[in-house]
């Protein structure tokens, strides 16, 4: 096996002490002619990307769903190639959407992690984007949908997508809120456009579509990027698709696969579109995923499938970052074909780039392959391996793949698992133990790309690292000034005209124990409701069989998010908890009842005339304590009212 001795800057790569140029440089001397790629007659085809938010490799009926419904993507499968090794570049979303863009890994290009509203993390302008590099040719660009490549949106203090290359524009920086329902918060080329009516995937396509219309070089080629907002939390959807799941008597689990119907629906709009307008022959059109699905697949609307890939959302493991993808390009794409051949999000930029015959930058090191061979069914020459690292990921935090094998490694680049995914797509099988030599060479492979990308990077991730420690070290002991408690950590307890107020400057939570345990079942009422006006603010119950918090069971509404709540321990966790979109005041005063069945192992929270129900922490036996919780806010508490069941 080659080994990675060094990548420069500027894209040169040795191999086992071989010189070879790297991606970047490769491809550019190429200094392709149109007709390598394009359409006959050097017409340049129009190239739509069409990205959907925590799809799973599984959710869809062409990748072997038995219950969803997504004709119109199963349509394109038959037209053109199925991507059975289709990668996004991150396990998370903003750095998948910054290599699409740039043909960089998120560590090179900036984006590593995703972008929280108001962080100073944004896609740099030195980067180079595909929108910008068609546009400098001639091309129509418009970027429609979820944009997350800057904390500050639509601020002057941090670039927007017209200074990545799109001139026209209608974009949300991160979710849809309150939900995919009648959104409020999108923005078109700079100004916000109030409450819509509607949904999500559906305004964003027709907008797409009327830009088609009336954009001003018809004659000409153009790009389009439409990123959904489906199926990511917070989920609605239409009740037109919903009906389309009848069986399902979980409604959260209804309202997930409705979600991505509504998200085909909407891509099947775009597609008729584009033969109506006769433009569908001359469109190479890439549909894929930022990241695997949310949550554990088994409760709340997060219901996305793996397909059996080991891992989801934010993990190394194939169900974080195996996504669905198809392509399309009449003429050059053989219809109901398949490939094997691994691809990633940053692969569309370089292959772009060969279609059109624009010399990939030679000034920094582009990561991405042209994915041109694997449309005609031969393998992708790769110059640099496939890499992926999210320091939120659970286990291992960093990836490597070359052919059948990958490598994963914590993040001090001193645990590692070795999979031979040919033969072990589930990843059961480490076997670091049995392949000494493949190990030893896949190691020191990985080690040495990672401190180039490292190297190359900017420092934003550091700094960042160093702030997100605060999650997981010891929360400190807090004070309670009404002597009510037996339990106070990370915040300040006072009395309110409520009954308490709990003051928390990062977690923390004030709890009583119990006399005696309880061992069957319980209901606690208690009403609650938000003194500040920072992001965050929620209300919580918290209850548990120890003082510890990651035992606490969480209910209650995370106001901050448009959401009802239940998750466990530390507050990073309700990624992986269960939500109830809703729409209300954020300053109301909430009434919540929370039921806990230990013997059926459920918990259920009452709020606003609705429903949530989760599973308890797998072991849990009793509740010993009990009280109210809070992150980074000042939240004024009643008193709760506990019944013990029989």
């Amino acid at each position: 096996m080659a080994k990675l001795k060094a990548v420069s800057r500027r894209g040169f790569v040795s191999l086992a002490g071989k010189t070879l140029l790297g991606a970047s440089a490769a491809l550019s001397m190429r200094r392709l002619s149109f007709g390598e790629g394009a359409s006959p007659g050097n017409e340049r085809p129009n190239i739509i990307v069409f990205l959907t938010d925590d799809l799973g490799w599984g959710d869809l009926s062409c990748y072997g769903h038995p219950i969803i419904k997504s004709p119109n993507l199963d349509r394109l499968a038959q037209q053109g190639m199925r991507l059975a090794a289709c990668y996004s570049a991150s396990s998370v979303c903003s750095p998948s959407r910054s290599a699409i863009l740039t043909g960089r890994t998120p560590y090179r290009n900036g984006v590593f992690t995703w972008i929280p509203a108001g962080s100073p993390i944004h896609l740099r302008p030195t980067e180079i984007t595909v929108a910008k590099l068609l546009k400098g040719i001639g091309y129509a660009t418009c970027h429609v949908g979820k944009w997350h490549l800057n904390g500050m949106f639509n601020s002057p203090e941090q670039p927007q997508p017209t200074d990545h290359g799109y001139e026209h524009w209608l974009a949300t920086q991160n979710n849809a809120h309150p939900s995919h329902k009648n959104p409020d918060n999108f923005v078109r080329n700079g100004e916000p456009l109030g409450p819509l009516e509607g949904f999500a995937a559906v305004l964003v396509v027709e907008e797409a579509i009327d830009w088609l219309k009336k954009r001003s070089n018809r004659a000409g080629p153009f790009f389009l990027t439409v990123w959904t907002h489906e199926p990511h939390l917070p989920i609605e959807s239409d009740p037109q698709f919903i009906a389309m799941y009848p069986d399902l008597e979980d409604p959260n689990h209804a309202q997930h696969h409705a979600n991505v119907t509504q998200l085909d629906h909407a891509f099947g709009m775009l597609m008729k579109a584009l033969d109506d307008m006769n433009l569908a022959k001359n469109t190479l059109v890439i549909f894929t995923s930022d990241n695997g699905p949310e949550g554990d697949g088994t409760r709340g609307r997060t219901r996305g499938s793996t397909g059996g890939l080991r891992g989801r959302k934010r993990a190394m493991y194939e169900g974080g970052i195996r996504v669905p993808g198809i392509v399309r390009w009449p003429g050059h794409v053989k219809p109901g074909s398949e490939s094997d051949e691994p691809i990633v999000g940053s692969d569309i930029f370089t292959t772009v780039c060969d279609i059109v015959g624009i010399p990939v930058p030679t000034d920094r090191t582009i990561d991405g392959a042209s994915m041109l061979s694997a449309f005609a069914g031969k393998p992708i020459e790769r110059q640099l391996p496939m890499y992926w690292r999210y320091h939120g990921a659970p286990g291992p935090k960093i990836a490597m793949r070359e052919g059948d094998w990958k490598i994963l490694a914590s993040a001090e680049l001193d645990q590692f698992e070795l999979y031979n995914l040919k033969e072990d797509l589930q990843e059961a099988n480490d076997l670091v133990a049995q392949e000494p030599r493949r190990f030893e060479a896949m190691k020191q492979a990985l080690l040495q790309l990672n401190a180039q990308i490292e190297a190359e990077g900017p420092d934003w991730w550091k700094g960042y690292g160093q702030q997100r420690s605060r999650q997981q070290r010891p929360i400190e002991k807090g004070i309670d000034k009404t002597s009510t408690f037996d339990v106070t950590m990370g915040c300040t307890v006072t009395k309110s005209e409520l009954g308490y107020e709990l003051d928390a400057d990062w977690e923390g939570f004030a709890l009583k124990k119990l006399e005696k345990p309880f061992t069957r079942r319980a209901a606690f009422r208690l009403q609650y409701k938000t003194l500040t006006h920072a992001t965050t603010k929620n209300g919580l119950l918290a209850f548990g069989p120890d003082e510890k918090n990651e035992n606490l069971v969480k209910c209650g509404t995370l106001m901050g998010m448009g959401a009802h709540g239940i998750f466990v321990g530390p507050f990073e966790n309700h990624n992986v908890g269960s939500k109830l979109p809703a729409e209300f005041d954020k300053s109301k005063l909430f009434d919540a009842t929370v039921t806990v069945d230990l013997e059926a192992g459920t918990v259920v929270l009452e709020i606003d005339g609705e429903k949530l129900q989760s599973r308890l922490p797998e072991g849990m036996k009793e509740i010993r304590y009990y009280g109210y919780y809070a992150k980074n806010t000042q939240t004024s508490f009643s008193p709760i009212t506990v019944e013990e069941g029989q």
